[in-house]
């Protein structure tokens, strides 16, 4: 799993839709999450740190959360099928440890309120995540290349542990 924070809210180019983008830690890679205008505007609520006067629906959780003595404690958004991204709330209550099934635009709300991370299962980050510093991409891909240029079959073999035999993890 990699963990991953939201980046911000951009609004799609042709339609005008909402995205939420999550951004890894090295800022590499990023996750675009099509989102409605409601969980839009909820998320960038708990990014600004507002408060509003009654509680919203992602408040009144949290303020479920703590009355019951429940923590979450991580956000995990764990497939993507048919372009729809799917998360869980892992959430415990002393030694009981449960996951909650939850659209991933809910669990980041969830999560910003809180401070709990958001991860990201690496087969999602590969097939939905978007580069977002080709420069230090193509330097590390170059860097690979000079690197094995400069490897002889001998020093392949010789790194690769016993002499020519496989070796696996």
């Amino acid at each position: 799993m990699i963990e991953m924070n939201v980046a911000g809210i951009a609004l799609d180019a042709a339609t005008r839709s909402p995205i939420v983008l999550l951004r890894d830690a090295d800022e590499r890679r990023a996750i675009p999450i099509y989102i409605s205008q409601d969980q839009a505007r909820s998320i960038i609520s708990a990014m600004e740190n507002h408060t509003p006067p009654r509680p919203m629906t992602h408040d009144l959780l949290v303020n479920l959360l703590g009355e019951w003595n429940l923590k979450l404690d991580r956000v995990i958004v764990h497939a993507l099928e048919d372009n729809t991204f799917y998360a869980v709330l892992q959430m415990s209550q002393g030694q009981k440890k449960k996951e909650i099934d939850a659209r991933p635009s809910d669990a980041i709300a969830i999560a910003l309120r809180t401070g709990t991370p958001i991860w990201v299962m690496e087969e999602v980050v590969a097939d939905a995540s978007i580069p977002v510093d080709r420069e230090a991409d193509e330097a590390e891909r170059q860097a690979f290349r000079e690197f094995l240029n400069d490897l002889s079959p001998q020093e392949l073999i010789e790194r690769s542990g016993k002499g020519g035999e496989a070796q696996y993890d």
